[in-house]
């Protein structure tokens, strides 16, 4: 897309440069959702590539994943041997309704800022407990769970100018065992339900739900639940106009999957438990 509105583009060596953040301004890193559309409102594109940015930092303490790491990056990712949830970064990559060549270009900071129901990016970091350190243009860093980055559709905590700069996603989560669903309407359509499972050696369980409602949902159970236990913590986390509808389904049928694989999530952790 021939962005036809955009004057300017700003290249910094460092966002300090970047003190004020004026009408028109967009943070551009790989561009797949910018040039997708007419963009009338932005007049000046500000390039996040020049920072420089390591893009996946692992080490005892888990993995540091800059905003500008590419999406084919983390899911090429090789993990420590006992990191046991690592498959989620390739999984959840998968996930997303694009070709490997968009996924190389495309972010895992911009899957999460544009803060989709399907974005699985955010489905990932959430349901791994990943925390986001975010830049205001004024103030200092700020950190924010994953769990309450997003706050609906298309919609977000961060201030007009304010750069999610990493994701940390600590390194206990990735020693937990994990199930996932997810389900389309197409064989390649954007997800209309994604749910992950993540299990400790405690047998607790945490459940994420993402796609079928329009921010993430997460169940925390000290232990794990039986069948009954779960359907009821699902019918009170989430009111009867609480699924999202849009063109991948209704919310009835993006109920019945959520119920649906929340069970065979539930089974296949606690059938693990009792294996162990």
């Amino acid at each position: 897309m021939d962005l036809n509105t955009v004057r300017q583009v700003r290249s910094p060596s460092s966002a300090d440069e970047v003190a004020d953040w004026p009408a028109g301004h967009a943070w551009l890193s790989g561009g797949t959702w910018l040039m997708s559309e007419p963009q009338p409102g932005i007049d000046t594109l500000v390039d996040l590539n020049g920072l420089n940015w390591p893009a996946l930092m692992a080490s005892d303490a888990g993995l540091e994943i800059a905003a500008t790491a590419t999406i084919g990056a983390l899911a090429d990712f090789s993990a420590p041997s006992d990191w046991t949830a690592a498959p989620l970064l390739r999984a959840c990559a998968h996930a997303l309704l694009m070709s490997f060549k968009v996924a190389d270009v495309a972010t895992v900071g911009g899957n999460i800022c544009m803060s989709l129901p399907a974005g699985a990016m955010v489905s990932l970091t959430v349901a791994l407990e990943a925390t986001y350190v975010l830049w205001p243009r004024a103030g200092a860093p700020r950190t924010v769970a994953a769990k309450d980055f997003v706050t609906g559709n298309h919609a977000n905590v961060l201030a007009p100018g304010e750069l999610l700069r990493a994701i940390h996603v600590p390194a206990a989560s990735f020693k937990r065992r994990f199930a996932l669903r997810r389900a389309s309407l197409t064989k390649l359509g954007r997800s209309a339900a994604l749910l992950i499972g993540t299990s400790g050696p405690n047998g607790d369980l945490l459940l994420t739900i993402t796609a079928s409602t329009p921010r993430p949902v997460q169940l925390r159970f000290a232990v794990m639940p039986d069948a009954d236990a779960l359907q009821a913590a699902l019918a009170g986390a989430i009111p009867a106009d609480g699924w999202f509808d849009d063109v991948n389904g209704t919310p009835a049928y993006k109920r019945h999957l959520t119920v649906h694989f929340a069970e065979e999530i539930r089974a296949e952790l606690a059938a693990g438990r009792r294996d162990a």
